[in-house]
C-alpha cells in the first residue's frame, strides 16, 4: 500500500482524512501513484493534474522521501520507502507571495 498525504482542500473534496492508501501495481511513480489515487476518488480528478493532458497543475508539488520531485519525469520510479509504505508520497499546495 502507497501512503498519499492530502492537503486540506484535497481532504474536503474527496471526503477523507490526511492521510490515504492507494495500491500501484507495477512501478511505483508519480504517475502511477495518481492513476491510483484519482481510481479511487474519482472527485479528485482535474485537482492535481489537467484531465486531458494530465499535467501537473500549477502551485501543486510532490514530495517524496523529504525531496521535492515535482519536477522529476512522471514515470521515474519513487524511491524505495514510498514504495513499501515506509514514508508517505505527499502533495502539497504551493504557497506564493512576496
Amino acid at each position: 500500500m502507497i501512503r498519499v498525504v492530502l492537503p486540506h482542500h484535497l481532504q474536503t473534496l474527496a471526503g477523507c482524512g490526511r492521510e490515504v492508501t492507494v495500491t500501484v501495481d507495477g512501478t511505483v511513480s508519480q504517475r502511477s501513484v495518481l492513476d491510483a489515487l484519482e481510481s479511487r476518488y474519482p472527485m479528485l480528478r482535474g485537482t492535481v493534474r489537467e484531465h486531458v493532458t494530465l499535467k501537473r497543475r500549477p502551485r501543486v508539488r510532490f514530495f517524496a522521501a523529504g525531496e521535492d520531485i515535482t519536477h522529476e519525469p512522471a514515470d521515474s520510479p519513487l524511491p524505495p520507502s514510498i514504495a513499501t509504505g515506509d514514508e508517505p508520497f505527499m502533495i502539497v499546495g504551493a504557497v506564493a507571495g512576496g
